[in-house]
């Protein structure tokens, strides 16, 4: 009898509900390019938010409902690339950078570029990295502030034109931050499920009331601050890791008389 008969056989098919998400993800990605090719930037930029809701729902919905696959994992990184690297980038390049010529679309390059390498590295680390922090500006964070400036101007009436080169800078830094060994918090120390303290519920509903209250500017303002928290986090990481070691040493010296 042929051994190979005992093998188990791959399953047929995928779960539906969390590659419902995903797809959701990858089409408001592709929604985003289209309506800023059209010259449609708010809801642009407003697809691209959109799509890291969806994206935070898909993982949370495989997890409860145990529908975790390799294939669902494959096909988020590559519905993540086109709507937080493909879609921002093109977003932002047909809105300001494309007057700027090569630069322009090299600065777009860099940060899609940036996504790429972010979410491969972050791939190749699952289960061997600290779950408390990422290595790295997360790319739904680094969309948020690309799309969120655009967001800013359509809303404000700025012209792309008018703040090319600041576009430009900000394309370049967001897209090194992301491939940086900046550590951010992942907050995925905090248990939902446990009980909090009444007051937390009233600084959520505050906090939902601030961001309805001027959505772009507060969501752009958000994220530029935790994109600033990662150099910040590990800077203090760093001198508190110095300061420990001098502590040892003295330590040590103080045991060796």
């Amino acid at each position: 009898m042929d051994s190979t008969d005992d093998r188990p056989k791959p399953r047929r098919g995928i779960y539906l509900l969390p590659n419902l998400f995903t797809t959701a993800t990858l089409f408001a990605g592709f929604y985003a390019i289209l309506a800023a090719i059209k010259g449609h930037f708010e809801p642009a930029a407003i697809a691209i938010f959109v799509a890291m809701l969806m994206d935070g729902i898909d993982g949370r919905v495989a997890r409860l409902t145990n529908t975790q696959t390799a294939f669902g994992a494959e096909y988020d990184s590559l519905s993540d690339l086109v709507a937080f690297g493909l879609a921002p980038a093109l977003v932002v390049y047909l809105w300001a950078l494309g007057d700027l010529g090569k630069i322009g679309w090299l600065a777009a390059f860099i940060y899609t570029a940036g996504t790429a390498l972010r979410l491969a590295r972050f791939n190749t680390q699952l289960g061997i990295a600290d779950k408390r922090y990422f290595q790295g500006l997360p790319s739904p964070s680094a969309a948020a502030i690309m799309g969120g400036g655009v967001w800013i101007g359509a809303t404000w009436g700025i012209s792309g034109e008018d703040v090319k080169w600041l576009a430009c800078l900000v394309s370049i830094v967001v897209g090194l931050l992301m491939v940086s060994n900046f550590r951010y918090n992942s907050f995925k120390e905090i248990n939902f499920h446990g009980r909090v303290p009444f007051v937390f519920a009233v600084v959520v509903m505050l906090l939902f009331a601030v961001v309805f209250w001027h959505p772009p500017l507060i969501l752009f303002a958000i994220f530029s601050g935790y994109a600033v928290s990662g150099p910040v986090l590990t800077v203090v990481q760093l001198r508190q890791r110095r300061a420990e070691r001098r502590a040892a040493k003295r330590g040590g010296g103080v045991e060796g008389r």
